[in-house]
């Protein structure tokens, strides 16, 4: 009984009229594939699950002994600039730095929220400030209930939330115009992602787990998510998985390697000094193979489903094909995409780091000094284990994916198709007699 119910479904995978090629959504396989398929990702899921629920933070710690986050929790208002006038620096008493000329700024601020709305002050602008005001700029201020009245308000940014959220609207509709169904489902993975990062990974890290941990975790659940959310449920998309995971564990045991040999602590910047001197019990050199693992994901992604929608294809074109000649055909598919991805992962590391990559040249520092300083060592650690994983990827996943569409296509399945296409196109050609 289960053989027709095989040959029927390839039937459907044979055009009616006589082409193998079909774009869109794979056929379905075979239900003893799938039970294979889910052997190996069942329990994966079932660990990342449990994972999630052992892990899981509730939130970020309450600071007991009066540790903040220095500057991000303030009380902040909302302002405006109402005016803003010129005025020699040395009639207000600013020091200005040496080679910097031009008279400073007083903008007077009128708060708009909060229990002293309609309050003004003056904030001064020195002539070497990268942020200049403006007449009718809304502003954001931070609030001191505990200093002198005039030194409560001081300006900390300007809001820029229309311009943002319109740009994340034009984001979407252009994602949602171009992809449809596809693109609103990958939005709905983007959201999902982000409620993974801000509602796990990092209240996790900061109750105190291990960072690679949680990161493995946390990934994997987003890698779970965002593919078949995005993919549907076929086992196109559970290969795309299996290739994601073993990369992922590569790039792991690289990263854990190479962080160690290369004595790379992983407190290299301003950010990650602050978070281990409020918080000395997270492990900072986890933290940076978290931040590497985290980082390659979105892009194996890509790598991954890319290279296994390629071998579907390349099979329902030549259904007769060798799982050999898939994997070669689809190595050299592969090929070209390592070059482009590769290239896109370095050029993103190099422009994250540009202004750090300036002050060395600033300095006239060797390449020698330079590349092998810890600065530069971590991001070219970061890259090139993110790119060993994502080189990996491509054989990885194109042999799962050959051996799998191969395993599921049958020589007697593709005989009767070949017969019943056959038999279409002959029955079209006496028609047209």
């Amino acid at each position: 009984m289960t053989q027709p119910h095989s040959d029927d479904m390839y039937d459907r995978d044979a055009h009616p009229h006589g082409h193998t090629h079909q774009h869109g959504p794979a056929a379905p396989v075979s239900a003893q594939l799938r039970r294979v398929i889910g052997a190996v990702l069942v329990p994966f899921a079932v660990l990342v699950l449990t994972g999630l629920v052992v892990l899981w933070p509730g939130g970020a710690p309450d600071e007991e002994d009066g540790r903040t986050g220095v500057g991000f929790d303030r009380q902040h208002e909302q302002a405006q600039v109402t005016e803003v006038t010129e005025v020699p620096c040395e009639d207000i008493g600013v020091q200005v730095r040496e080679g910097a000329e031009g008279p400073c700024e007083h903008a007077t601020v009128e708060v708009t929220s909060g229990p002293h709305t309609g309050r003004t002050f003056q904030e001064v602008v020195t002539p070497d400030a990268t942020q200049r005001y403006s007449p009718g700029q809304d502003v954001v201020v931070a609030y001191a209930p505990d200093a002198p009245e005039e030194l409560q308000y001081s300006v900390t940014d300007v809001k820029r939330t229309v311009p943002i959220v319109l740009l994340a609207i034009v984001f979407a509709l252009a994602v949602v115009a171009v992809g449809r169904m596809r693109g609103l489902l990958a939005l709905v993975g983007l959201v999902s992602s982000f409620a993974i990062l801000t509602m796990f990974i990092l209240p996790a890290i900061l109750h105190g787990s291990n960072p690679l941990l949680v990161a493995v975790i946390g990934g994997s659940a987003i890698m779970l998510v965002t593919l078949y959310l995005c993919h549907g449920f076929t086992a196109r998309t559970s290969v795309a998985v299996l290739g994601t995971l073993i990369s992922l564990v590569l790039i792991g045991l690289l990263g854990s390697w190479f962080i160690d040999w290369a004595h790379l602590t992983g407190n290299t910047n301003d950010q990650t000094g602050l978070v281990h001197g409020l918080y000395p019990g997270i492990e900072i050199r986890g933290l940076l193979l978290a931040g590497i693992l985290i980082g390659s994901l979105g892009v194996l992604d890509d790598v991954t489903v890319t290279q296994t929608s390629a071998v579907w294809e390349l099979k329902q074109a030549d259904p007769r094909a060798s799982w050999l000649t898939i994997y070669r055909s689809g190595m050299r598919i592969g090929r070209d995409h390592i070059a482009s991805v590769v290239n896109t992962l370095v050029l993103a590391y190099a422009g994250a780091a540009l202004p750090l990559l300036l002050l060395f040249t600033i300095a006239q520092s060797d390449v020698g000094t330079v590349a092998f300083s810890e600065l530069v060592a971590e991001e070219i650690v970061r890259t090139l284990v993110g790119s060993i994983g994502l080189v990996a990827s491509v054989p990885v996943t194109t042999l799962l994916a050959a051996l799998v569409v191969s395993a599921d296509r049958r020589p007697d399945a593709l005989e009767a198709g070949s017969r019943r296409a056959g038999a279409t196109s002959r029955r079209g050609r006496r028609r047209k007699r």
